[in-house]
């Protein structure tokens, strides 16, 4: 096999592409519609940094500062007539929770919290907006 065969047949569909950051960039827009529409809440939806990269050392270092697998991407820490607090749980179209995930969702709800999956920038508007009319 020629090294342009060899190319044609392994770098074609199989490469391994870079991830589109999708669901960062619906949980930015999500943020930004947020601090643009409840300025004066702005400082209370915050983002639990969960997810990104870190080596073995760090990783650690974390968890012995309390981080916590599963934990929700954004909590608005307000309560409502209902809750005590909302928390999201950021996913692209098409991908669903980790096992982990889904028993820090059973864990918060028990504690009085509501607990969503977000998919997009209108069901987070929906939700938030939902949310905070059960004042």
């Amino acid at each position: 096999m020629t090294y342009e065969e060899m190319k044609a047949k392994y770098c074609g569909a199989n490469i391994r592409r870079k991830p589109k950051d999708e669901e960062h960039k619906i949980q930015a827009s999500c943020i930004r519609w947020f601090r643009l529409q409840y300025p004066q809440l702005r400082n209370i939806l915050f983002a639990v940094p969960n997810a990104a990269r870190r080596s073995a050392r760090n990783g650690a270092y974390m968890k012995e500062e309390g981080m916590l697998s599963g934990v929700a991407d954004l909590i608005l820490l307000k309560s409502n007539r209902f809750y005590g607090a909302l928390c999201i749980e950021m996913k692209k179209p098409g991908e669903y929770q980790r096992a982990v995930q889904k028993e820090w969702q059973k864990e918060c709800e028990a504690a009085g919290n509501k607990y969503v999956v977000v998919r997009s920038l209108d069901d987070f508007i929906k939700v938030v907006t939902d949310y905070l009319n059960d004042v």
